[in-house]
């Protein structure tokens, strides 16, 4: 976990991810990803500097999960966890009975967060998209979308004065299992239907066999180049955030 915690502190300072005071809200689905995110804000913010309080939210989708053992996962780091029910797995499978439902999913996601975050009074909100999402996401809208585009470390969203930030940029997927697993982390099945059988397994597939077999080190020079291209957000290191 130290190692994570190093991560995260080393985004959190390249992108001035937190500021002094901060009341930061944790999207927790229940996976690996958004569990150890949790664990490691809950541990930087002991010693960071900067004092911020750490808070976890939960939606749940539809599909009525015992969050029991989440709850003591929270507690056990000292942070609050609520949940709120929505009908967000009603809408999207049995109303509007989507074919490919994740985009739409993840919109409906990101707004329901933001709004919960904002009744919770957090101004910043933390996701779970570590390095393999960043690159995976690059992928996804090169080679679908035909653009070069990524998700920022910080983004800022002036209609509703959030900050979304996602401090396991630098932490691959794999460092998170490894983790997870030596922590005992309660993760929680996907209930959702979708899983596992999306285009962005597809391109995560194709990454993993490129990286391992035909080109050693392939990952780490594609986020190289991420870092450094005009991508919105990701050249622009240090930037100040915007101050009430």
């Amino acid at each position: 976990m130290k190692r994570i915690v190093s991560y995260v502190r080393k985004a959190v300072e390249d992108y001035d991810m937190i500021q002094d005071g901060d009341r930061v809200a944790v999207g927790v689905s229940g996976g690996k990803d958004s569990l150890i995110l949790l664990a490691a804000l809950a541990n930087l913010s002991r010693f960071y500097p900067k004092k911020f309080e750490v808070l976890a939210l939960t939606l749940d989708m539809g599909y009525n999960c015992d969050y029991t053992q989440i709850k003591e996962f929270c507690k056990k780091y000292g942070v609050e966890h609520i949940v709120k029910n929505t009908n967000i797995k009603e809408v999207i499978f049995d109303y509007r009975k989507e074919l490919n439902p994740c985009s739409l999913c993840a919109k409906m996601r990101r707004g329901a967060l933001n709004d919960f975050a904002i009744e919770q009074g957090c101004r910043t909100v933390a996701l779970g998209h570590h390095n393999d999402d960043v690159l995976e996401t690059f992928l996804l809208s090169l080679l679908y979308e035909g653009r070069i585009n990524c998700f920022s470390p910080v983004t800022y969203l002036d209609r509703t004065d959030i900050y979304q930030i996602r401090p396991l940029i630098y932490t691959k997927e794999g460092d998170i299992k490894g983790a997870a697993k030596r922590n005992n982390v309660p993760v929680l099945k996907n209930p959702c239907p979708a899983d596992g059988v999306t285009k962005r397994q597809e391109i995560k597939d194709i990454l993993s066999s490129l990286d391992k077999t035909v080109n050693p080190g392939m990952k780490k020079r594609l986020f190289t180049a991420i870092k450094n291209s005009s991508i919105d957000g990701w050249h622009d290191i240090n930037y100040n955030r915007k101050e009430n």
